[in-house]
């Protein structure tokens, strides 16, 4: 017997089913996006310095990350500032004072005088990202209070050159709208977690803008609040977190489905010197599995300064063990 239920339907039929869909569709993205800002928006604030004898700086975003009133934002935004203010989107006016910054990755630490019980976001686990993943931009761009602009994860694993000229790791691209006066505020996940500190735009292109991965900020932030200072070890390489083969990972007799590529290494650096070289994929660090990027540079703690470890490479499929002596990072070479 045929069946032609289908075929037996009016032409408008389909087409109002077709419109219902996509109402369906934009109504769950909308509402994605108010429940995000909902969550995170009382958690950001507007960050307002200024400069010796009083005179104006600049101004940017941060988010709350703790209810007692620490603040990630960007170094650049409060660097070399006298003063500190906060305000949040109640307009409620707070002191600041600096924790930390580390130039390296563009991050600072504040500190909210005298608050508590501050609305706050939590940081996500950055590595868990996708591209094409739905993303929220939360700041005060251009003098305009409490803006979201909404995204994807354009790419994962970019690096991007900070004012200090060092190459910031394992960023993250996307197309949710940045402008002047974002910086230092959260990129958002669907889930509400903050995966990354916006940072920079690409002035001239539209859609390419650029935040430091949860993860790093993870790390910063642990280092600052114990040392006031990131401490780090140096092995002179610049990498990008990808893919294990899991042919290659079994044959290696390691676990791993991610690594940290070499993609440039300083010819006079530890890292080169040991015999690394491009396109290695570094999978282990005195010890411990590296399944990317952020993994390498948490790795590279005042801990193992001056130390010799065991640096593990897959170089075309197969496993290599090089020893490396890192020294601290030097204040003046890149990478």
């Amino acid at each position: 017997m045929l069946d032609f239920s289908e075929s037996d339907r009016a032409p408008d039929e389909f087409e109002s089913d077709a419109v219902a869909s996509d109402s369906d569709l934009l109504d769950a993205y909308s509402n994605a996006v108010t429940h995000i800002a909902d969550q995170v928006g009382p958690a950001v604030l507007r960050v307002e310095t200024r400069g010796a004898g009083g005179k104006p700086g600049g101004t940017g975003s941060g988010v709350v990350i703790a209810p007692d009133g620490l603040v990630l934002t960007n170094c650049h935004v409060v660097e070399g500032a006298k003063e500190v203010r906060l305000m949040d989107a109640e307009g409620r006016v707070m002191e600041a004072r600096s924790l930390g910054v580390d130039p390296d990755t563009d991050l600072a630490l504040l500190r909210a005088g005298s608050a508590r019980n501050l609305p706050h976001a939590r940081l996500g686990d950055s590595k868990r990202l996708k591209r094409g993943q739905l993303v929220v931009a939360i700041g005060n761009p251009l003098g305009f209070e409490s803006t979201v602009t909404a995204g994807v994860i354009s790419a994962l694993g970019r690096s991007l050159r900070a004012r200090n000229g060092r190459l910031i790791e394992d960023v993250i691209q996307t197309d949710a709208a940045l402008n002047p006066g974002n910086s230092g505020g959260p990129l958002v996940s669907s889930r509400g977690d903050v995966i990354g500190i916006n940072t920079a735009v690409i002035r001239g292109a539209q859609g390419i803008c650029f935040a430091v991965a949860s993860n790093t900020a993870q790390f910063v932030l642990s280092e600052l609040i114990q040392h006031g200072r990131v401490r780090r070890g140096y092995i002179g390489v610049s990498g990008q977190t990808v893919q294990v083969a899991r042919n290659h990972a079994r044959f290696a007799g390691i676990e791993n489905t991610s690594g940290a590529m070499v993609t440039a290494l300083d010819a006079k650096g530890p890292a080169a010197l040991a015999g690394l070289m491009s396109l290695d994929v570094i999978v282990r660090a005195d010890g411990v599995p590296v399944t990317g990027v952020d993994d390498l540079v948490r790795l590279l703690n005042s801990e193992r300064i001056g130390r010799t470890i065991d640096i593990d490479v897959l170089r075309r499929g197969q496993l290599r063990t090089f020893k490396v002596t890192p020294p601290e990072r030097p204040l003046a070479k890149a990478a």
